[in-house]
This record gives C-alpha cells, sequence and structure tokens, in this order.
C-alpha cells in the first residue's frame, strides 16, 4: 500500500489534511469519504516517513475511545459499527486516520486486537494483549472496563511523578537564579567598594570574592556544562545498555527521590501484571509484557529473572523474594494470593498500597523541600551578607 498526503473538506467546509495509507488513487478517495470528508487534492508521500507524523494521541483521548466501545458493546453494537461511530466524532486527525485504518483492517478480515497491533505508538503491548485476552474470553467490556481504569489510573500517577520532579526544579531554579544575581551583579560592586577601602579582607570575604570571580569569569561553563552533561548522558542511555542500567540503579538510589520512583515502577508493575492475569494472560506472559514496559533496566533485569525461576517451577512469591523485588510485606501479600487463588486481587491491593504509600511519601517530600530550599538560600545570603557587611562594619568602627 502507497502512502499519500491529502487535503479534504468536511461537510461544513472546514479544510482537514493529513497522511493515509491506500492501494490505490479510488481506495484513497473511498478511505477519504469513509472520515467523512470530500477529497480536495492529494499526492504520494515520500517514503520512509511516519503515517502519522508527530502528533501525540493523548491519554484523555485513548480513554474516550475505550469508553465508547465499551458502552457500544456492551449493548450489542459490533465492534466495526461501534468504531465507524466513533471515527466520525473523533476531532483528532491522526487518531481518526488510525481508527479509519483500523475499520479497513477489520473489514479485511483482522480482528480489533490485530488492528491495534499496526499503531504500537498508539496502542501498546499491554493495550493490545488485553484486548486479545478479551476477545478470546468473551468478555471484552469487562477488559474495556479494566483498561479505562487502568488509563485513569496511569493519568494519576503520572501527575504524581510530575508532582514529585516539577517542585524541586522549580525551586533549585530560583535558587541558582539568586545565586547567580548575587554572584555576577551585587558581590562585585559591593566588593570593589570594600577593596577601595584599603583594609585587610577576611578570609570568608576573600572566599566570596574567589567565587564571585569564579563565576564572572567561567559562567559560561557553569550554564553549558550541565546542559552538555544531561545531553550526554541521555544519548549514552540510549546508545549503551550498560550506561543505562547505571543510571537506572542511580536513579532508585537517589536521596529521597529514589525510593518514591521505585514504589511509582512497582505500583505500575502490580497494576499491569493484575490487569494481564485477571484478562486470562498467562504468569509468564506477564511478566515478559511487565519487563517491557516497567521503565527501569534494573527492575526489568530482575523482572527477567524472576520469569526465568517461575519458567524453572519457582513459586512466583519465592522468584520476587529470591530478586529482592519487594519488600517481605508485599512478598507475602503475593504467597497469599498464590495460596488462595486470588493472585490478581493480591496484586492489585499492591497497587493500592504503593499507591497510597506514594502519594504520602511526596506530600513528606514537598513539606521537607521548602524549607530545606529556605534554608540554604538563607544560609547563602546570610553568608554574603556577613562577608560584605562584616569588613563595611569593622572599618566605620574604626572610624
Amino acid at each position: 500500500m502507497a502512502l499519500y498526503r491529502y487535503k479534504g473538506i468536511n461537510e461544513v467546509g472546514k479544510i482537514m489534511q493529513g497522511r493515509i495509507s491506500a492501494a490505490n488513487e479510488v481506495d484513497l478517495e473511498k478511505r477519504v469519504e469513509d472520515m467523512g470528508l470530500e477529497l480536495v487534492s492529494f499526492r504520494e508521500a515520500a517514503a520512509g516517513r511516519s503515517l502519522f507524523g508527530n502528533k501525540k494521541i493523548t491519554r484523555l483521548e485513548l480513554i474516550n475511545f475505550c469508553l465508547h466501545l465499551e458502552q457500544m458493546n456492551s449493548v450489542g453494537v459490533p465492534i466495526l459499527q461501534g468504531l465507524e461511530d466513533l471515527r466520525d466524532s473523533i476531532e483528532n486527525p491522526r487518531f481518526r486516520e488510525v481508527v479509519s485504518t483500523m475499520i479497513v483492517s477489520i473489514e479485511g478480515g483482522k480482528t480489533l486486537s490485530e488492528s491495534m497491533e499496526e499503531f504500537p505508538w498508539v496502542f501498546d503491548e499491554i493495550f493490545v494483549s488485553l484486548i486479545r485476552a478479551g476477545e478470546h474470553s468473551g468478555e471484552l467490556s469487562r477488559v474495556l472496563q479494566n483498561i479505562i481504569e487502568s488509563l485513569k489510573w496511569q493519568d494519576e500517577m503520572a501527575a504524581q511523578t510530575r508532582k514529585v520532579l516539577k517542585y524541586p526544579v522549580f525551586v533549585s531554579t530560583i535558587v541558582m537564579g539568586v545565586i547567580f544575581f548575587l554572584m555576577l551583579y551585587l558581590v562585585p560592586q559591593m566588593i570593589d567598594f570594600i577593596g577601595n577601602m584599603g583594609h585587610e579582607i577576611p578570609a570568608h570575604t576573600q572566599a566570596l570574592i574567589m567565587v564571585s570571580n569564579f563565576f564572572t569569569n567561567y559562567w559560561y561553563l557553569l550554564i553549558s556544562v550541565p546542559v552538555v552533561s544531561v545531553v550526554l548522558v541521555r544519548y549514552l542511555v540510549k546508545t549503551r545498555p550498560g550506561v543505562r542500567y547505571y543510571v537506572d540503579s542511580m536513579m532508585l538510589n537517589l536521596w529521597l527521590i529514589g525510593p518514591i520512583i521505585r514504589k511509582i515502577i512497582l505500583s505500575r508493575f502490580a497494576n499491569y501484571f493484575a490487569l494481564l492475569y485477571s484478562s486470562g494472560v498467562t504468569v509468564l506472559s506477564s511478566m515478559e509484557i511487565s519487563e517491557a514496559i516497567a521503565g527501569n533496566k534494573k527492575i526489568s533485569q530482575a523482572l527477567y529473572e524472576a520469569r526465568h525461576q517461575i519458567a524453572d517451577g519457582v513459586k512466583m512469591s519465592d522468584s520476587m523474594e529470591n530478586a529482592e523485588l519487594f519488600p517481605p510485606l508485599v512478598v507475602r501479600m503475593i504467597k497469599m494470593g498464590e495460596s488462595t487463588g486470588a493472585l490478581d486481587t493480591a496484586l492489585l491491593n499492591i497497587s493500592y498500597f504503593y499507591n497510597r504509600d506514594v502519594k504520602e511519601s511526596i506530600e513528606r517530600l514537598q513539606s521537607l523541600i521548602e524549607p530545606v530550599m529556605t534554608v540554604v538560600l538563607g544560609v547563602i545570603l546570610l553568608w554574603v551578607m556577613v562577608s560584605v557587611l562584616g569588613p563595611i562594619y569593622d572599618i566605620i568602627s574604626k572610624v
């Protein structure tokens, strides 16, 4: 199939454009008409470019997509008809193209999960696996409900993660801005005034002068080195697995933030695993999928080792304990889930346990960061004041 760039007009006269794959020009016109557009012009797009560009399909759009499908499926509307109705109501042109292509794939004999597999940047491996399990078990509506809850949970966890990082970064930026202002502008003027008086300068004032001179002479290094370092580390993380493993391990051991990151990742693992397992996906397959979406190489490696132990006949609780992934309380919860046959319930309880712990940890962290940053800024200002005003006071007292 060829890739075409098209321009069309909808029923209210609005121009819409995008890219879509089609077998030929006739097929292209039909697909554009199926999207509720009248084809105005088209041309073949350059090979090797993404079909759906760089515009991201948001989590809220996926939630609405699943909610619509679940409602239509629960009242007995066929999937194909539900997708057609959904396509006409989607505002995002990229997502509308995705749904249109899915409709064509299903009309060609593919299942819903198989049509979703064509768009891994929209529907990840867990999403597709859950839909496939729902199709095989005949409980697609329940699976879609679980996916909706999972997406809402992901949105909440993403907000919690941003909340952890946003405040320290903001306050640190303010503190660094104040430091640069003091060292580059205020301190040099005051030091010149003190130096012109011809009196002996105390050691703490000399230290301040040295720091101020370093900022004045090498300010470009202070700005460029952190930026270059971040870019270099990100490049190495993407290209060197060993560096990625080291950085991920370091992130889990960061003071204050590391334990929270670990809890967020493990909470996500427990939630995903419970969804997969309750939908009929086997333990080993659920573990394998969870490895791919862990987002941390150290934890992915621990899950990989645990999965191979399970394949060799070791219980899941024992493999988790051997991998030193979960604390003893969580291991006992998994063990109880295995003994009662309610492993998915135990994993959801673990996810709830970690979610509550993460929220409490974030609140404690925020309550701690503000006074720490205030103390740091206060100490710097006190040092500047003592170093600058101290010599001036000594000079005045001797007059």
